[in-house]
């Protein structure tokens, strides 16, 4: 494994105002133009800055030159990666001018994890404690470092060694992480402290969190503001882990028709909790609508109502009879406590009204007392509504892979969320940039429904563009939230993302555009890689049966990071159970190798095809980047010396994939991308591509209605 030590700036002040992960993403181009021209000029920055979307909606390129200009610099002067950063952050200060000087808040969700902002809420950080000290403090490992006192920074210097963070995801959403996969000894070494805070990152994602700009050196150096906006996350999703029908079919009480309810499953979980507590606070006789958990609930007024009529035991009209708001508070919270409920919040937070915490209250009152009946005829029509298991495992997978990408809308629900064709055009820009119109495309929120399937057929269009199987499929279908064709438009999305990720790190050492790697491509380089392993073990196909016991991929992952698998905790893979195991541990090891999955045990027991491809893709995507990344050139090299780096990076990927057998790939039953798609690799100067091999079940070629009344 390499690069725990991260982009490393001269300056503290200037390394400070950017995370790693932006860190790494500025210097990667700044090493391009470099390479390129042999050396970058203040000139070469205002074409480059204008491609940055923080940049290209507020700037042309002009006024980007206009700007930099200022600095009195001549534009034909070569800078160094500081002096680039400095420009980026002149600009970046002139575009937050230029917008008002402020954004509007994230939601907690979607937490603040930028280095736009860098204040510390006490209130939130007393509260997470709180949190931690509850839910760990009898963990085994850490119970000696709890509880954590809130008035100190303890917490930033605990979760430097990344094992906090992965207990916190566990209690968040059990499971998620095999804790066999966590270095827990007393000092642990960079190495292991990096593998930590990569697993953490990793399935941070997999439960739903945004971590686009948090790298693991921020981790590392214990940064608050980015710790707390990753911690606040994690808890929220434990808090609202309950508020969906799947979880609480009850929650069907709170619509009429199944209209309503299919409108119930597309909203995002804080929502349904507004509406819960305006569905109580409706029948205490409440008045007034709340439409947040800030300004709304700042008199306590809702409080003492929900209360009253949740546990009218622990409370009574004792709290509205108070006039100051600090004392009604005091009273509200008085009363929770009863129910186990004061942990999150002071009188302080909610008559300033802190929406995070506040959430956090409510959540909580509903976790202990959700004040719903139990509608036999009402719950069997939501267990109706609710997806079949593979259905939704699928979704989950789709949901929290688009999420990881940034985009700006965060998705709750795919079928809901995509219908306006929006979510899909920005995943479309994210994966093959340059492919959307803007100009043709409408942003939410979406009146005329003509606009959506406008929207649409722009999605379907790029999708043909793309080579995607689309038979006579529309946007109107996308609309009318067909669930089948958006599952395999996102797994063709899915898995052109993946290709396109291995062919740009090709091209990206080479300098030129590569040839296609197919799905035949990626099988002959897994099984080559644990054969030159000394392994035994092969992988016929991606619906290999034999895969269910997890041995191929731990030989797998042990064949291209050979300490990262522990093979004393490995079972033999004969029962079920042992399968569980191995396939939970795989999952874990390759997230703490640096692959993003989204992808569960249950999916390689039972060797989801689709899913197994994307895991083998994805570790081949990791070994690849870091044969490149050892021969790549280091920041003091050379322009000289960059160009031969490049070259002997593009030696080792030709390497790593000329010795793919083509008489393996033709025995593959993994069909090539469709002929006639530009996009390539290069598997070998002198060996012709692998045969193709038809496979509908593989290829999920997307039929549309007309097609299925032919048949």
């Amino acid at each position: 494994m390499s690069g725990f030590v991260g982009v490393l700036v001269s300056d503290p002040w200037l390394q400070s105002q950017f995370t790693q992960v932006e860190l790494r993403t500025l210097k990667s181009k700044f090493l391009s133009v470099r390479t390129q021209s042999g050396r970058v000029t203040m000139g070469d920055l205002p074409p480059l800055f204008v491609k940055l979307k923080a940049f290209s909606e507020i700037f042309s390129e002009d006024e980007i030159k206009a700007i930099l200009q200022e600095s009195g610099k001549d534009m034909g002067e070569e800078i160094d990666f500081e002096s680039f950063l400095r420009a980026h952050l002149n600009l970046q200060g002139r575009v937050t001018a230029k917008s008002g000087g402020s954004k509007s808040s994230s939601s907690f969700l979607k937490a603040t994890t930028t280095t736009v902002h860098h204040t510390i809420n006490e209130s939130e950080k007393a509260s997470y404690v709180s949190h931690i000290n509850s839910y760990l403090g009898e963990d085994p490992f850490l119970k000696k470092y709890l509880p954590i006192d809130p008035s100190t920074n303890a917490l930033f210097d605990l979760v430097k060694d990344g094992v906090l963070l992965c207990k916190l995801i566990n209690v968040a959403v059990p499971g998620t992480i095999d804790e066999r996969a966590i270095n827990t000894k007393a000092v642990l070494n960079p190495w292991e402290r990096n593998e930590n805070h990569t697993l953490c990152l990793n399935s941070a994602k997999a439960i739903g969190c945004t971590v686009v700009n948090i790298g693991t050196q921020d981790l590392v150096e214990g940064r608050p503001h980015l710790l707390l906006g990753l911690i606040s996350q994690i808890i929220k999703i434990q808090l609202l882990a309950d508020l969906n029908l799947k979880k609480t079919p009850q929650l069907v009480e709170l619509v009429d028709d199944s209209k309503d309810v299919e409108e119930l499953m597309g909203l995002p979980p804080e929502k349904v909790l507004l509406k819960w507590m305006n569905f109580h606070l409706k029948k205490a006789g409440y008045e007034k609508q709340v439409t947040n958990f800030s300004s709304d609930v700042k008199d306590g007024e809702a409080y003492a109502y929900l209360l009253n009529a949740l546990a009218p035991e622990h409370s009574g009209p004792a709290a509205l009879d108070k006039k100051d708001p600090t004392e009604r508070a005091d009273m509200v919270l008085e009363h929770a406590a009863k129910l186990d409920c004061k942990r999150y919040l002071t009188p302080k937070d909610i008559v300033e009204g802190s929406p995070n915490l506040n959430l956090a209250f409510v959540a909580q009152i509903f976790q202990h007392r959700n004040g719903l009946t139990v509608d036999t005829k009402k719950m069997s029509f939501a267990e109706m509504m609710t997806d079949d298991a593979q259905t939704s495992r699928e979704e989950r997978c789709f949901r929290l892979w688009i999420n990881s990408l940034g985009t700006a809308t965060y998705v709750n629900n795919v079928f809901e969320d995509v219908r306006n064709g929006w979510v899909l055009l920005d995943v479309l820009d994210k994966v093959s940039q340059g492919s959307v119109n803007w100009k043709q495309a409408t942003k939410p929120p979406i009146k005329m429904p003509f606009r959506k399937v406008e929207n649409c057929n722009q999605v379907i269009k790029i999708g043909k563009e793309l080579n995607f199987s689309l038979v006579n499929v529309a946007g109107n279908d996308i609309v009318q939230g067909n669930k089948k064709l958006i599952l395999a438009y996102l797994w063709q999305l899915m898995r052109f993302s993946m290709l396109q990720l291995l062919r740009n790190l090709r091209s990206h050492s080479q300098g030129k555009k590569g040839k296609e790697i197919t799905d035949a491509d990626i099988l002959n380089w897994a099984n080559n890689k644990v054969k030159k392993a000394g392994r035994t073990s092969q992988m016929e196909s991606f619906k290999d049966k034999n895969l269910s016991n997890g041995i191929f991929f731990l030989e797998l992952l042990s064949a291209v990071e050979p300490r990262v698998v522990n093979w004393s905790v490995v079972t033999k893979g004969e029962t079920e159970e042992d399968k569980k195991l191995n396939a939970t541990y795989i999952i874990s090891v390759a997230r703490k190798l640096g692959c993003s999955i989204f992808l569960l045990p249950e999916d390689i027991i039972e060797v989801n095809q689709k899913m197994i491809l994307i895991l083998t893709a994805s570790i081949m995507y990791w070994s690849l980047q870091q044969q490149a990344a050892e021969a790549e050139n280091t920041p003091d090299e050379s322009p000289a010396a960059s160009v031969s780096s490049a070259s002997e990076s593009e030696t080792v990927l030709s390497n790593e994939v000329s010795n793919l057998s083509v008489d393996d790939a033709a025995a593959s039953d993994t069909p090539s991308p469709q002929a006639g798609n530009e996009q390539s690799f290069e598997i070998a100067e002198n060996e012709e591509p692998a045969q193709n091999v038809e496979n509908e079940e593989h290829s999920t070629e997307v039929v549309g209605k007309d097609s299925e009344d032919k048949e």
